[in-house]
């Protein structure tokens, strides 16, 4: 397997949230609850369904280009929702608002009284005009606001827009205790109010996680379908690092049609890290048969495909339409992943060059993560180029936070190779790579100092560097501690090829020096880690 993101509805009353609804409610959900741009989303999304009522989408819409400090915006959205509905009061308070802002308190106070005559003795109505004026200068406007939170708590002192209002005010003054409490209250208040859920738990989402988790379950069993506690819950279980119940949620998300595409891909995401790979390529797959120019979801399809050994066949194709589709926009852009799984699919098919390429875009592009370059370093290991494979791999330590043992062996290897390469060539660079070799071989005794291949890493260099009479006898020293290290060690026969290439060349070194004796016992050595060899065992047999 390869391997390895404030208002009540009183104005709407009688309104109630259908299964699935695609009105202006999940929209003005996402207004209460302060995701403004979330929330205008879903306001335009839904503006023209059925079950929508145009005149509140206008007020919300009208207050979200009053926070982006747009008052020709806000004035044209709240004309409008006069205009679609003139029984609905809110939109005077919005004008009421841009008066306010103006400088204009007379016309604005024209219009609290309008907007009054609209809907009489209404708290949620009194709250929107404390809103009004708390949003435009909280402090010159203070006895007004208090004025129209006392006539709220007259009318209807349950009513959860003026808990909510007063959990905003204590949240701005850093007073997150008397927030949540004011929260708190709003819910018991109204079960329904399904910003007063997400606004508690908001507060706890960093320091207690598992409550933000437990009130947004209750939020649930009040309010199933909601996009809003759906997507909450999702994101809290992601935020607490609980990716399969994260993946679980989201999975019921994405299926209610107020959901948001950029969730799309944290869902498949949280599939491809939960190892649902099979589900994860279903469903990316899914998103693509739905918009065939999906970039995110090409991604996690092929990188889900690559996991799934049965697809095996399909990944080189795969691979490529994905490099192509990479290579059409600079928003295309790659994670690691994705270089490394493409790499590794041209490496494996013989296409080392377009392997090459790819990981040297991602050094480029993030220079400071070393699997790029371990990579790169194997797919110069497959065009048998070991010089750039050390180079690559030497790009791979010095960008590794903590190298150990393997990784020096590994660079040992490959700079030892690298010199042999150049041996004859370029006796300067031969040099320069064995002398990398030994360095790194020394860093990995200094590691594991009973382990026997940094020693047999002397012996071979030994040999490479000695003149040509001196071969046979260059690695003795080195191979004779190296095989007592090896013969010590807690599983020798892990290492049998490398057993075996010194137990010949010290049996052909004794042989040499006419000790017969000591050269059959290396030789026998070498038969216990092949002993079907019958040829080199009628050799031995024939030493006299």
């Amino acid at each position: 397997m390869k391997l390895k993101f404030i208002l009540t509805s009183a104005f709407i009353a009688g309104a109630a949230l259908t299964s699935m609804a695609q009105t202006h409610i999940e929209g003005e959900e996402y207004y209460k609850a302060d995701q403004l741009a979330n929330a205008k989303e879903l306001l335009l999304r839904n503006m023209n369904n059925p079950g929508t009522d145009k005149s509140v989408c206008d007020y919300y819409l009208g207050l979200i280009a009053l926070n982006d400090g747009n008052q020709s915006e806000a004035t044209k959205w709240f004309n409008e929702g006069t205009q679609a509905n003139p029984e609905n009061a809110f939109n005077y308070v919005g004008l009421a608002q841009i008066e306010l802002k103006s400088g204009n308190k007379k016309g604005a106070e024209e219009l609290f009284k309008e907007a009054e005559k609209k809907t009489k003795k209404n708290a949620a109505l009194q709250i929107a005009i404390a809103r009004a004026y708390y949003e435009t200068d909280p402090a010159l406007y203070a006895k007004e606001i208090e004025k129209r939170i006392e006539k709220a708590r007259k009318i209807n002192m349950q009513d959860a827009d003026i808990y909510l209002f007063e959990g905003d005010r204590k949240k701005d003054n850093k007073d997150f205790g008397g927030a949540a409490a004011q929260y708190e209250m709003a819910a018991n208040y109204n079960n329904d109010a399904t910003e007063a859920y997400v606004k508690y738990a908001n507060l706890f989402t960093m320091v207690n996680p598992q409550f933000a988790i437990d009130m947004l379950n209750k939020l649930l069993s009040q309010n199933p379908n909601s996009a809003l506690a759906q997507r909450e819950i999702a994101n809290a279980y992601y935020n607490a690092g609980q990716y399969p119940q994260a993946a679980t949620e989201y999975g019921k998300y994405v299926k209610n049609p107020n959901h948001f595409k950029q969730d799309e891909d944290r869902y498949a995401f949280l599939l491809f890290y939960d190892g649902k790979y099979q589900d994860g390529y279903d469903y990316s797959t899914a998103l693509l048969k739905a918009d065939p120019n999906n970039f995110t979801a090409q991604r996690y399809q092929f990188m889900n495909a690559a996991q799934i050994k049965e697809m095996a066949d399909q990944l080189l194709p795969m691979a490529d339409a994905l490099n192509a589709a990479h290579k059409t926009s600079k928003d295309n852009k790659f994670a690691p992943i994705d270089y490394i799984l493409i790499a590794s699919e041209y490496n494996a098919a013989k296409r080392p060059e377009e392997a090459q390429a790819i990981l040297q875009e991602a050094i480029q592009e993030m220079p400071d993560n070393p699997e790029f370059y371990k990579q790169l370093a194997m797919t110069f290991v497959e065009e048998n180029n070991l010089s750039k494979a050390a180079d690559a791999y030497e790009g791979y330590i010095s960008h590794s936070e903590k190298p150990g043992y393997n990784d020096f062996i590994q660079q040992a290897t490959f700079a030892f190779y690298a010199g042999v390469e150049n041996k004859t060539k370029d006796p300067a660079a031969a040099e320069k790579y064995y002398g990398i070799a030994e360095n790194y071989a020394n860093k990995a005794k200094e590691i594991l100092p009973d382990n026997y291949k940094p020693v047999k890493f002397y012996g071979d260099i030994a040999m490479q560097k000695a003149p040509e009479d001196q071969v046979a006898s260059a690695a003795v020293p080195f191979y004779t501690e190296a095989i007592t290290l090896l013969e010590a060690s807690e599983n020798p026969a892990r290492y049998a090829n490398d057993a075996k290439t010194m137990y010949n060349y010290m049996g052909n070194y004794y042989l040499d020096q006419k000790d017969v004796d000591k050269a059959k016992e290396y030789f026998n050595k070498y038969l216990q880690y092949d002993p079907n060899n019958d040829a080199y065992r009628k050799f031995v047999e024939g030493l006299k």
